[in-house]
């Protein structure tokens, strides 16, 4: 998988005409979308590289063995930014050899036509070819990141990243993912530096000159886009889990800092063996840990050869916090998913991305919390619940399994509903047929269709049967149509101890208040306040449910479903005065489903400030995390109404304060993770807040040079956002000076977060120079446009030839549109669209018809929504 770049606590090339064709797959009547002709099929790549770090440049010959299903006169494949110095068919047995051909390169197309004189007949040949191809600088392909060390300069690694469509840059290939064939691979590279790919090395030939040939052993049956290759002065520590040899690959001398990852990937390893009931199928498993950072990724689950961005792998005792550790566990446990979930077993073309991403964001969820229980984690299903339907009630949502036609929709698909709302239905799901039901389906799916590919009917035929019931309509109802349930309780009453819901389906949406509801099947589960659970489907729009006791009733009770409840005033008024008692969980659900509701328009908006000020001070850490983001995104939406925004900074500081003189500045001995947590968030809240306080402590902490590693991104993330000219200057020399990548690039990118907007503007201009880095310098801007939405979009469109060259082209029509996303000004939708206009396929612009579906939203809950807000501020302030 790609790992998405923003955890789930903290909530987000070429167009080419695709026809649905049957791709080469095992059963004929299986049909898959190809942008390549049918006639051939690669089974067995044997791949020599010689690359050239200093030049960014690379040769490479490459010998496919290929089966030629029916006579054909050419042969298409895909390849990108290379030239071919030879072209050569032989038949896999015999001598006859076939003229050479003429090879057509179509650079819009990203493939390569080799036409020869007289038809091919079927049957077995080795297509090889001889070319040379180029290194970039972002996460494309063969790419470079340059990076300073502490004692040695620069350096310079090799890597490669080539989901979804960019093995082509790298080898000539049919880079689809139902082109599933074996590879062996062979560099030609410096003797000194280690060589790396998904299998461990068979052989090693010293050549002399300073150079080796390194031979990898032939990886197991897989798509072109699981493919890796990286190169560098690397150190690698190892350990041993159920056999299999896990290491942890880094810039040398810092496996030190990547012994949590190690020993996670251990357990990590014991325990989804356990679950799938396939033991992982590769000799070794190597986590690669990488300088630098993409605008698109974190993580991708290469077989065998996992590629982390330093960032979320190592944990620098200087700087690294709980958050991150976390963080770095749950990336690693879900890019170990994918070992099953995606790379054993691959979906057959990127309609059904979610099979890997949902999957293994649920997978990873679960295991976290079964692993470190001490975290909490569990409580965390809310959030990444929230943060798919802050995307899915928007018009320009889409279903889970989508229909991608081009190769940068497929790039597109990289995103919350994939990711969240996968992992979210997943939940309900395994929560309707229970977890050991699931299990057995998952299990059996893996088993039935190891070193293929599937689409989701594949699986819901295996949960169906292990289930015995028809789980496959809810799930089509969930993963087929877009958009969220609206489950109304219509009435509540109660007789002989038992109480009766009557509830009916709608749809929420945040921007089509009009809109015809769609229908689900939705498992409901409700209670009332101390009493069992029941449960019931609700179907053809409407139902009943009796549930123990006549205390307040609480629906989506656990919070497995994937709805929105809506209640009577009477009834949350009801929730409300219980609402300390509630578990942790229900508190978060029932606090989201209010704020959401709120704003869009179907209970009053100030109603989440009832629930706000009735929570505890001793309520649960992620409850006060929540609520502190709701008081950071309220604050954004008076941003220029200073009368207004200081009425509710007041009572929101007057919530926050008590809670944060609790948790204090100071971890205390054994305090629980969640609290450490916490602590940064209230620092980094309480400081968007304007809170005098809090902002002139970070700065006595950083002027005396009194950070403690745990709270020292948060100090310079106060420092840094209400920095002064000489903050700013002295903050930048102490990044011009940083020699340890992990901090240096934490330090760019805190220079685009100023409130002063000269100090912003200098930062984008710094964006742009040779200075951050290549891949700090689209952070940065991305970083400016949190704050400075309109700023940093214009710039970048001002800039756009130099901005081009630092973002990862496979998110290029994603980048410009959402630094615009956060903008509160209606004329901001003007841009974009003619920036869409200019320079996005009309196939492609789901992203920016996002972003500006997203600022009429926000001028909406500006306008129509802070009045409610204002009103009770005023009553209760």
């Amino acid at each position: 998988m790609r790992t998405p770049l923003v955890s789930a606590i903290a909530f987000a090339l070429a167009g080419l005409s695709l026809a649905t064709v049957a791709a080469p797959v095992t059963d004929a009547n299986q049909l898959a979308t190809t942008q390549l002709p049918r006639t051939v099929r690669p089974t067995h790549y044997d791949v020599s590289i010689a690359p050239h770090a200093d030049k960014l440049a690379f040769d490479g010959t490459v010998s496919i063995a290929i089966d030629v299903l029916e006579p054909t006169p050419s042969i298409t494949l895909n390849a990108m930014n290379m030239d071919f110095a030879k072209v050569a068919l032989a038949p896999a047995k015999g001598k006859a050899v076939f003229a050479a051909p003429k090879v057509a390169v179509d650079e819009n197309a990203q493939t390569a036509t080799f036409t020869f004189d007289h038809a091919i007949p079927a049957g077995s040949y080795v297509l090889t070819m001889s070319y040379t191809g180029k290194i970039g600088t972002q996460a494309n392909g063969l790419f470079a990141i340059d990076y300073d060390t502490k004692s040695d300069g620069k350096k310079r690694a090799l890597y490669t990243q080539f989901e979804n469509s960019d093995a082509r840059r790298f080898i000539p290939s049919w880079d689809e993912p139902a082109y599933k064939a074996t590879f062996t691979l062979k560099a030609t590279v410096p003797a000194k530096q280690m060589a790396v790919s998904n299998m461990p090395v068979a052989k090693r030939k010293d050549l002399g000159n300073g150079l080796a040939e390194v031979t990898f052993q032939p990886s197991p049956k897989m798509s072109t886009y699981l493919l890796f290759f990286g190169l560098g002065d690397f150190d690698r520590a190892t350990t041993k889990s159920d056999g299999v040899e896990i290491g942890v690959i880094t810039q040398k001398g810092l496996t030190s800092q990547a012994q949590f990852t190690l020993e996670t990937g251990k357990a990590v390893l014991q325990e989804y063996n356990a679950y799938f009931g396939v033991p992982y199928p590769l000799p070794k498993l190597d986590n690669i840990a990488s300088p630098g950072q993409s605008q698109f990724f974190s993580a991708m689950e290469n077989w065998g050869a996992i590629y982390t961005f330093e960032y979320a792998l190592l944990l620098d005792p200087t700087i690294s916090t709980q958050s991150d550790k976390q963080e770095v566990f749950n990336t690693a446990a879900h890019e170990m998913a994918h070992q099953w979930f995606g790379d054993l077993v691959t979906m057959r073309w990127w309609d059904d991305l979610w099979l890997n991403e949902g999957f293994a964001s649920w997978l990873a969820s679960r295991t976290t919390e079964r692993l470190h229980p001490e975290w909490h984690t569990n409580l965390e299903a809310v959030f990444i619940r929230e943060g798919a339907m802050s995307r899915d009630a928007v018009a320009t949502t889409h279903p889970v399994v989508q229909h991608v036609e081009t190769v940068e929709q497929a790039s597109q698909a990289f995103d919350s509903i994939t990711y969240a709302k996968g992992e979210s239905v997943i939940r309900m799901l395994e929560a309707y047929v229970g977890a050991d039901t699931w299990q057995k389906g998952v299990q059996a799916y893996i088993k039935a269709h190891a070193y293929s590919n599937t689409v989701s009917d594949d699986l819901w035929k295996e949960i169906d049967a292990a289930a015995g019931k028809p789980v496959s309509t809810i799930a089509h109802d969930f993963t087929l149509q877009p958009g969220i349930p609206l489950v109304r309780v219509e009435s509540v009453s109660c007789a002989n101890g038992s109480t009766t819901l009557k509830l009916s389906q709608g749809e929420f949406t945040r921007d089509r208040p009009d809109k015809k509801p769609l229908a689900w099947h939705v498992p409901v589960i409700a209670k009332t306040l101390g009493g069992a659970p029941a449960s019931t489907l609700l179907q053809d729009g409407s139902g009943t449910l009796t549930v123990a006791g006549c205390a307040p009733v609480l629906v989506n009770a656990g919070q497995t479903g994937y709805y929105r409840t809506l209640y009577a005033p009477a009834q949350i008024k009801a929730l409300q005065g219980v609402f300390a008692k509630l578990d942790p969980i229900d508190q978060l659900g029932v606090t989201a489903d209010v704020w959401a509701l709120g704003m869009g328009g179907l209970q009053p908006a100030s109603d989440v400030l009832d629930l706000i000020k009735a929570t505890p001070l001793d309520a649960t850490p992620l409850l006060w995390d929540g609520i502190a983001s709701d008081f950071s995104t309220l604050d954004d939406y008076y941003e220029g109404d200073a009368k207004r925004q200081a009425a509710l900074r007041k009572y929101a500081i007057s919530r926050l304060a008590p809670k944060f003189e609790q948790v204090g500045w100071d971890a205390k001995p054994g305090e629980d993770a969640p609290v450490a947590i916490l602590r940064a968030q209230l620092i980094g809240t309480l400081s968007h807040l304007g809170d005098a306080k809090v902002i002139a402590e970070a700065r006595r902490r950083y002027e005396t040079d009194s950070m403690p590693p745990e709270l020292r991104k948060s100090i310079l993330a106060v420092v840094a956002a209400h920095a002064d000219a000489a903050t700013w200057d002295k903050l930048h020399e102490a990044a011009k000076a940083e020699k340890t990548p992990l901090v240096k690039d934490r330090l760019y990118a805190l220079l685009a977060t100023p409130e002063d907007e000269a100090l912003t503007k200098r930062a984008l201009e710094l964006a742009l120079t040779d200075e951050p880095g290549a891949t700090n310098s689209a952070g940065m801007i991305s970083a400016a446009a949190r704050k400075h939405p309109e700023l940093a979009f214009d710039f970048a469109v001002a800039h756009k030839a130099a901005v081009d060259k630092f973002v990862d082209s496979t998110s290029a029509s994603r980048y410009y549109p959402m630094l615009a996303g956060g903008s509160l000004d209606l004329a901001t939708i003007d841009k974009i669209k003619a920036f869409a206009d200019k320079y996005i396929a009309p196939t492609s612009r789901r992203d920016a018809e996002t972003s500006i579906a997203n600022i009429r939203y926000r001028a909406m809950v500006r306008k129509e929504r802070l009045p409610a807000v204002d009103a009770w501020l005023k009553k209760n302030g």
